[in-house]
């Protein structure tokens, strides 16, 4: 199977916030995805720096690329702060669970 930005972002979709169990795709959380050969590099946000919850979703993130059959260690996640997230970065649907 050929990798693709858009399969990857599929695959991202799947993994949901968990505080507002809305998927980090739709919140805005993901900023950028490279992909070269098998090696995948997610560069994420969170909606608060202090967030304590990076690691469960990047195990999570991590638990869904594999099901395309990468190994773990071809996916590296980035955590960035750069831009700081906000609620422009969410998608009409996301808005419209929470009502914004």
């Amino acid at each position: 199977m050929k990798l693709t930005k858009k399969l990857i972002e599929q695959k991202l979709s799947e993994v949901l916030d968990p505080e507002l169990n809305i998927s980090i795709v739709d919140l805005g959380l993901v900023y950028d995805i490279k992909i070269k050969g098998n090696k995948v590099k997610v560069v994420m946000t969170l909606t608060t720096i202090g967030c304590p919850l990076f690691s469960l979703i990047e195990q999570e993130v991590k638990s869904k690329l594999i099901e395309l059959d990468l190994k773990e260690s071809d996916i590296k996640m980035e955590l960035t702060f750069n831009p700081p997230w906000s609620m422009e970065k969410m998608s009409p649907a996301a808005k419209a669970m929470l009502g914004i």
